[in-house]
């Protein structure tokens, strides 16, 4: 399997690469995200062997098919050391609960953080460690997080040889919880950057750094954002595992063609669904890929009309369900690379050249677009704080359980796209814990806290307030790397 940037000016002419150079890599040199040179392909036959698989063997199987440069029983290893009941709470990983007849839930928030990122984060984490030990080398991570990727990538790293962590955030834009998760971690290797600014601008400074290839070279900056191919791999994985949990009972060789299921995802960097579009290319039977947007409705508003428009700090709204209060969906280039047949130079033209002049780009016209529902099964929906305060009552007024604010949002959108005979399943994106005060708006109650967190936000804290700007960040990256 080889590796190609989404802003190559063509398949032919690009310089692939192998996995373990992207993995350290994070950002394309030329600004692009990497993705495989193809996608592989999975069968009715395939899914029947896997259909069964615990967790981390089929994390392997999945893996294998994208990774050929570690070898299969080091591979296997990480995926077994990674992947257990210890770490998730549960020897399923991602369970399955049925919320109302024809929805699902997918727990994907048992890990030690409480959200979906510790799936991915804690498989990067071992990935790195891995790598950096074959090469002799160290790695200073770059990242930026509206809520959840930053205490998953932090604690997956704490402790890792050859490992630093420079976090960014939005100031004062995250749950007390979440801030708390993250800045009450003394380790000497992880450094938490509060940005005055939204996460827009954390993310921008990622970028920026990213293609200063002279600092990024210097100071070995890699990223664990999911511009980073290996994370958004990662997540494949779940998608293939909810499936086998929403079809139990109807194997596909019994029938003509294997049973399909959709998902509803929570997004706003577009990095969780487009995982589940990678797994739809391969050829994991779903019908829809839900995208489900909170105020903030870039996402929507292109699935809807074409037209992709970002919106400055300013026009961000800051939400109930903040680690989706984002306006620039970093991810969304690898879904539109495909959507352009692969073709390197029209997606470096939107994202590189118009997006950057003039704040959007315009597709409606385009006849990839118009199939979309299609060909890629997309489709979307908006959800609201009165949505989300109406959703957390309803699900628990009916059934006892108690979700967070976007799997609220997520829930309400899968509802409005729900098809007869086809398994729904919402992508849980977090514990409510971390978000308790508007639990307690919807419910009158807070919702229930693990006990290893109690406390947490009396902690002291260790961060570092800096302005939005790349050469502060750098500075501060260059004080502390020694």
């Amino acid at each position: 399997m080889r590796y190609i940037s989404t802003r190559s000016p063509s398949t032919d002419a690009a310089d692939p690469k192998r996995f373990c150079e992207i993995l350290l890599e994070g950002l394309a040199p030329d600004g692009g995200l990497y993705l495989p040179d193809h996608y592989p392909q999975v069968d009715a036959a395939m899914l029947e062997k896997w259909r069964g698989l615990a967790y981390a063997d089929l994390a392997f199987e999945v893996l294998t098919l994208y990774i050929d440069d570690i070898p299969a029983q080091d591979l296997k290893a990480i995926c077994q050391k990674t992947y257990t009941e210890e770490v998730f709470g549960t020897p399923e990983i991602v369970p399955l609960r049925a919320l109302e007849p024809g929805l699902f839930l997918e727990a994907l928030s048992n890990g030690p953080t409480l959200a979906f990122k510790d799936i991915a984060m804690q498989l990067l984490g071992n990935l790195f460690e891995y790598e950096l030990a074959r090469r002799h080398e160290e790695l200073n991570i770059l990242g930026a997080t509206s809520g959840d990727t930053g205490s998953a990538a932090e604690y997956a790293m704490r402790g890792k040889k050859g490992v630093r962590v420079f976090m960014t955030s939005p100031n004062g834009r995250m749950s007390p919880f979440q801030q708390a998760q993250m800045f009450s971690l003394q380790d000497g290797n992880i450094h938490n950057i509060a940005v005055d600014g939204v996460f827009d601008d954390c993310q921008d400074i990622v970028k920026a750094v990213s293609n200063d290839l002279d600092f990024k070279r210097q100071y070995r900056i890699g990223t664990v954002n999911s511009i980073n191919w290996a994370r958004l791999m990662a997540q494949v994985v779940y998608y293939f595992a909810g499936y086998f949990q929403a079809t139990h009972g109807t194997p596909g060789a019994a029938r003509k063609a294997p049973p399909k299921v959709s998902f509803t995802v929570p997004s706003g960097n577009f990095g969780n669904v487009c995982a589940g579009h990678v797994a739809r290319m391969m050829g994991l039977p779903i019908d829809k890929l839900v995208v489900a947007t909170n105020e903030n409705d870039v996402l929507d508003e292109f699935f809807r009309t074409g037209v992709y428009r970002v919106r400055g700090s300013a026009d961000t709204h800051e939400t109930s369900s903040p680690s989706m209060d984002i306006s620039k969906a970093s991810n969304f280039e690898r879904f539109v690379f495909d959507l352009l047949d692969k073709n390197g130079q029209q997606t470096k033209e939107l994202f590189a050249d118009q997006l950057s002049r003039h704040g959007n780009f315009d597709l409606s016209a385009s006849s990839a677009f118009h199939g979309v529902p299609q060909n890629y099964g997309f489709a979307s929906g908006k959800s609201t704080h009165a949505d989300r305060l109406r959703t957390i009552q309803s699900v628990y007024d009916s059934f006892g359980d108690i979700i967070d604010t976007h799997t609220a949002d997520g829930v309400k959108v899968a509802r409005e796209n729900l098809t007869p005979g086809v398994p729904m399943i919402v992508l849980e994106t977090a514990l409510p814990i971390k978000f308790a005060a508007t639990i307690v708006e919807a419910l009158g109650r807070l919702p229930a806290r693990p006990a290893r967190f109690e406390g947490i936000e009396a902690l002291p804290k260790r961060v570092q307030v800096l302005p939005a700007d790349a050469h502060a960040i750098k500075a501060y990256i260059a004080r502390n790397v020694h």
